[in-house]
């Protein structure tokens, strides 16, 4: 019998298969307290736009982070209605917290560079 708080295995598999990558899952424990525009997250992981975008790409299609615009600029963020958000959750409240990552960002003058 499942409960409320069951997630599928399928399910449950391609979420932990997503989150096996050391970046990924960095970047989701980011995201879970702040917004991040592709420019930072270049900046914090000393990476290509073009990876961090597909990193972003392979969360987004499968609705864990989300979107918005602000003028030509695009932020991040977790998706707080995903249906397995309280899943998602569980996992990152056992991690480190990542601010620190933004923190540095903001001392050496390039947290909101792009905007």
């Amino acid at each position: 019998m499942e409960t409320t708080n069951s997630i599928e295995i399928e399910k449950a598999a391609q979420i932990l298969k997503l989150l096996g990558d050391k970046t990924r899952l960095s970047m989701m424990k980011l995201l879970q307290t702040n917004e991040c525009c592709v420019c930072e997250l270049v900046e914090i992981y000393d990476a290509s736009q073009p990876s961090i975008s597909q990193h972003l790409r392979k969360l987004k299609d499968i609705g864990l982070v989300k979107e918005k615009r602000k003028g030509q600029w695009i932020f991040y963020s977790i998706n707080q209605t995903h249906k397995h958000y309280d899943f998602l959750v569980r996992i990152l409240d056992s991690l480190p917290n990542q601010d620190e990552r933004l923190i540095e960002l903001e001392k050496q003058g390039l947290r909101i560079s792009c905007c």
